[in-house]
Formats: C-alpha cells, structure tokens, sequence
C-alpha cells in the first residue's frame, strides 16, 4: 500500500522536499504517518492537515492511495 506525503512552505524547507512516496502495511493515523518521514523533527505545535484535499486530524486513518498533505496556518488580509 502506497501514501503520498506532500509539505507545503516552510515544512518542506525544513524537510528539504515536497512529496514523497511511502508504503505502509496497514492504515495509520496522520500523527503515524508524521512519525514515519519525519522521525527526525517533532510534530509541529501549529499544522494543518489535508488528507485527500480534505481537513483532517492527527487522529484521521490514512490508507492506501491517500494523500496526507501538512502545511503551516495560512494567514491573510
């Protein structure tokens, strides 16, 4: 089973890439799938969270073919 993993502005300078391609055995939660690619960095305190082009949690199932996308909090005026 396969995710797509994508980082948006400044997690994907931190990550030093915008998607990546990972397989997984069995469904995982968002927060799961975080600790995975990026083992290395601690879940950021203020992230949002797509998966499927839909809002989601660090709680939400991923499974086979989603796409898990994490980007910072958009801000605008």
């Amino acid at each position: 089973m396969v995710v797509t993993v994508k980082f948006f502005a400044e997690l994907r300078e931190r990550k030093g890439q915008s998607e990546l391609k990972i397989k997984i055995n069995e469904a995982l939660t968002v927060a799961q799938v975080w600790t995975k690619v990026c083992a290395d960095m601690a879940f950021p305190e203020r992230v949002l969270i797509a998966v499927n082009m839909e809002y989601a949690t660090q709680n939400t199932l991923v499974h086979d073919g989603d796409e898990v996308a994490f980007f910072p909090p958009v801000t605008g005026g």
